[in-house]
């Protein structure tokens, strides 16, 4: 455990994070900890011809025609060939819900919901379908105490 030693010897990082402690508490500072690693996290987009790194917390959302996903993000939009449910299964611990059968979207990444439409922080809206909207407005509710 030198990295405690480490801290200790840095006192501007130890008054930073002793000051952060008293305001936030333990449990904000796993939250601090769990949005900084999801923005280093970096989803691969593979495709035939290409791979690219996307940081997952650039994804705002991902919808799916025919096998066909187009993934809507901070730099772009990019297409590729799979399964909506193969990528839940990967993004779902870094905060993506289903909205929609065809649409994954970023908790992160949404601004407000109004009625059944959701406005993201990059002021488009997607269409909330009745079937995913209890877990969907649940879980959109406990990001939001956790902020």
């Amino acid at each position: 455990m030198d990295w405690i030693q480490e801290l200790i010897q840095k006192e501007s990082l130890c008054c930073s994070l002793t000051a952060f402690l008293d305001q936030h508490g333990f449990p904000g500072l796993e939250k601090a900890l769990q949005l900084y690693s999801n923005t280093q996290t970096e989803y691969i987009y593979k495709t035939k011809a290409a791979i690219i790194r996307i940081k997952i917390g650039d994804i705002y959302f991902m919808k799916i025609q025919t096998h066909n996903i187009t993934i809507h993000t901070e730099h772009g939009i990019y297409q590729k060939y799979g399964s909506l449910t193969d990528e839940q299964k990967f993004l779902t611990p870094y905060g993506f819900i289903r909205c929609r059968q065809n649409c994954l979207v970023s908790l992160e990444k949404i601004h407000s919901i109004y009625d059944n439409t959701i406005i993201l922080t990059n002021n488009l809206q997607l269409r909330m379908s009745q079937r995913y909207a209890p877990k969907l407005l649940a879980s959109f509710a406990c990001t939001r105490i956790l902020r």
